[in-house]
């Protein structure tokens, strides 16, 4: 019966690990993005501030 249960834990253990790692891998993106495109971003927003 302990065995079973490791094996569910160690089930849930994984699917955290996979999402963790496809958050990570998302936040990487975004971050590289806005560093690519920073500027752009800034001028658009900016933008639409001034109209408001």
């Amino acid at each position: 019966m302990k065995l079973i249960d490791r094996l569910v834990r160690k089930d849930k253990g994984q699917g955290l690990l996979e999402y963790s790692l496809i958050l990570a891998f998302v936040v990487l993106v975004t971050v590289g993005a806005l560093g690519l495109f920073g500027d752009e971003v800034n001028a658009f927003f900016n933008d639409i501030a001034g109209l408001l």
